[in-house]
């Protein structure tokens, strides 16, 4: 199974991947921020983009389910939307 979510926050592209082999990735303009090989508990992942005003913002997002997957991202621990391309 593979899939995958994507935001924008304040010109900077969030992706959020999951994949039974490979484990689940977070990417912040390109660039991998977190990783975790995890099958039993939900991923916890972290990383730091940067604003508009040269400000850095804490992320985090975390994956679950089994049968049907859910991923939930925080930036500055206010819940952004996700929109799931894959």
């Amino acid at each position: 199974m593979n899939s995958e979510w994507i935001a924008n926050y304040d010109d900077n592209l969030i992706t959020i991947t999951n994949n039974w082999f490979s484990g689940e990735k977070l990417f912040i303009n390109d660039t991998l921020q977190d990783e975790q090989l995890n099958f039993i508990t939900p991923s916890k992942m972290s990383g730091i983009l940067t604003d508009k005003k040269g400000d850095r913002l804490h992320v985090k997002t975390n994956i679950s389910g089994f049968f049907k997957v859910s991923c939930r991202l925080f930036i500055n621990h206010k819940k952004i939307d996700l929109k799931q391309v894959k």
